[in-house]
């Protein structure tokens, strides 16, 4: 059994949206495996949650109506079952793009992130060699200076 990672310390704000309050991050959940549940534990409420990362915010949208007596600013723990993303380019990612003289680096973060999960998800070998392959035909090549 995987065990359950500690809460996160996050802050925030309680902002209006017309489905209802949203629970805005201060700050980009980074590393995360996003767009799940988890739960907040927020002024003595263990409130469920739908985490949304986007490009620059991370917003938890409540699963259920939020108590009356959540403040505008706060400060909670994000339970988050599923744990941290790793964020390292895998052996078979890696050398494909060696072999192909292409730049992995020239991936900026959300690019990275995308291409992570698009090749995470893959059900099978065959499709994760496709994607593989999909990632490294879209990178630039190598400059013929450089040796990575």
């Amino acid at each position: 059994m995987t065990p359950i990672p500690p809460p996160l310390p996050v802050q925030g704000r309680t902002v209006p949206a017309p489905t209802g309050p949203l629970l805005l991050l201060d700050t980009r959940l980074e590393g995360h495996d996003t767009f799940l549940t988890g739960t907040l534990t927020l002024a003595g409420y263990d409130l469920a949650v739908r985490i949304l990362t986007l490009d620059d915010s991370t917003t938890l949208q409540p699963v259920h109506p939020l108590p009356t007596n959540i403040p505008a600013q706060w400060t909670a723990a994000l339970h988050l079952r599923h744990g941290q993303r790793d964020r390292r380019i895998p052996d078979d990612l890696h050398t494909a793009a060696h072999t192909a003289r292409r730049d992995l680096t020239a991936l900026d973060d959300a690019e990275r992130r995308y291409a992570l999960t698009f090749l995470g998800e893959a059900t099978t070998l065959a499709i994760r060699a496709d994607r593989v392959d999909v990632i490294v035909r879209s990178l630039p090549a190598l400059d013929e200076g450089d040796r990575t």
